[in-house]
């Protein structure tokens, strides 16, 4: 009995030993700046300007191949904040400020048919199919994806209301002109 305890305390140090080698040896390097600019993003997940999570835009955006502004559910705070971390100013042109919103079922519309739950990113609708489906307020970031795919028209998209914790105070604009 002791011989077959040892046996297998001596394979599980050689093989431990063999994969502790081996992530040294395998092991990827990942680019600093690409893991700083993800930390900044919303993590949301949401795949709308044709990246499928923040991984993927964060490389992008590491590599020079993304501009700033693609980051929809991060509004105008994330691309400062990416722009200043990147040392590239703005282009805030075809930037459009979205209203932050999320989505509604309406239940007396919903027919359980589940194409909105294999839409959500983000895992915030819960339902069951033949049943209706209702969206967690909390979860949810409003990337309109149920609201597109709904053959009911059952999810609306509701404005989030402006709270003491949400409001923010826009920066007065200068004019030129005045000084």
């Amino acid at each position: 009995m002791l011989l077959a305890i040892g046996s297998v305390a001596v394979m599980g140090a050689a093989l431990g030993g063999l994969l502790g080698a081996a992530s040294k040896w395998l092991a990827v390097e990942e680019n600093p700046l690409e893991m700083e600019l993800l930390a900044l993003l919303p993590g949301a997940q949401c795949g709308q300007r044709g990246y499928v999570g923040c991984g993927q835009y964060a490389a992008a955006l590491a590599k020079g191949e993304a501009p700033v502004t693609a980051c929809a559910p991060g509004g105008k705070s994330v691309i400062e904040a990416l722009a200043k971390k990147l040392g590239v100013s703005p282009d805030m042109d075809e930037h459009e400020e979205q209203v932050q919103q999320y989505a509604v079922v309406d239940e007396s519309l919903c027919i359980g048919c589940m194409r909105c739950l294999g839409e959500c990113s983000v895992d915030a609708i819960v339902g069951a199919a033949k049943q209706m489906h209702t969206v967690i307020k909390q979860e949810c970031h409003g990337c309109q994806k149920c609201f597109n795919i709904c053959p009911t028209e059952a999810i609306k998209m509701v404005t989030v209301p402006v709270t003491l914790s949400s409001w923010h105070w826009h920066k007065p604009q200068i004019d030129a002109a005045v000084h």
